[in-house]
């Protein structure tokens, strides 16, 4: 168990009757990047949003090691998830429209905030000590991100592919041991694509942060992932590497049709089915 972060063990949920999520189990190992896919509708986002904590499951539960130790994230509230280590970005772009891509970046320093109101009211010695240290993450960020010619741009001056990794950059900004990735190339182009895979790797090996992702592009899939999880109906379909998961007849069957139906469609490079939909 010392290598596992988190372990989500037959997660059920329902809304009304639908059943959305069918006894959904996986592991996310430290260092890993894990990656569930699936055509639209079958229960990714959901599962997402059971681990963040905006829904809570019917059955089943999630642990995870937590700078504490094993704590079940279930019974946590979701206010408390980001100072657990665990942040996330969201198919639809949730920034602050308003403001710069560095105070964008401050916000996500929250949770390593000590001081208190009064301390922050009066600015405080404390307090310029925490903001130097907010601001000093940011930078790093910044930096590890090549938005340096972005600093002080508005993000609703920023192009779309640009708004993409600045909020990659704030959930980073809250030093996370697990990053959740919520369709990260979708309306991204071919050469943003492969920008996004590049800043994920790099996550994964020069920061040592997990990474759990909801992505249809295959071909970013195969590239970034160690293992891959494919769901449909709720359910799991199959689990293995991304070219174990890409050649499971259910996996196809479940993205196209029969195998009869689909042979004729396979394309050289064993991406079967990018369709680029959004979840």
């Amino acid at each position: 168990m010392t290598d596992i972060l988190l372990s989500a063990k037959n997660l059920s949920v329902r809304f009304g009757g639908v059943l959305a999520v069918n006894q959904v189990s996986f592991d996310v190992k430290k260092g890993e990047v894990f990656t569930l896919i699936g055509p639209n509708g079958a229960g990714k986002t959901t599962v997402f949003n059971l681990i963040s904590r905006i829904y809570t499951p019917t059955t089943g539960s999630i642990d995870y090691l937590g700078p504490n130790g094993l704590i079940t994230l279930t019974d946590q509230a979701p206010q408390n998830v980001a100072a657990l280590g665990i942040a996330r970005t969201f198919q639809n772009i949730e920034l602050f429209e308003h403001a710069s891509v560095l105070n964008n970046l401050l916000i996500g320093r929250h949770t390593h905030r000590k001081t208190g109101l009064w301390q922050d009211l009066f600015f405080t010695a404390q307090t310029k000590e925490a903001e130097l240290r907010s601001r000093e993450k940011a930078e790093e960020v910044i930096d590890f991100l090549n938005l340096q010619h972005y600093r002080d741009t508005f993000v609703a001056g920023l192009p779309y592919g640009v708004r993409k990794v600045v909020e990659m950059a704030r959930a980073l900004c809250t030093e996370p041991s697990l990053l959740l990735l919520d369709e990260p190339s979708s309306g991204l182009n071919v050469e943003e694509t492969d920008d996004m895979a590049f800043w994920i790797q790099d996550i994964q090996h020069e920061l040592g942060i997990s990474v759990l992702m909801v992505e249809h592009d295959m071909t970013l899939v195969s590239k970034v992932s160690d293992r891959v999880l494919a769901m449909n109906q709720g359910e799991v379909l199959a689990m293995g590497t991304p070219r174990e998961v890409q050649t499971d007849p259910s996996v196809i069957e479940a993205y196209l049709g029969s195998e009869d139906d689909v042979s004729s469609l396979r394309r050289p490079s064993g991406s079967a089915f990018n369709t680029g939909a959004s979840a």
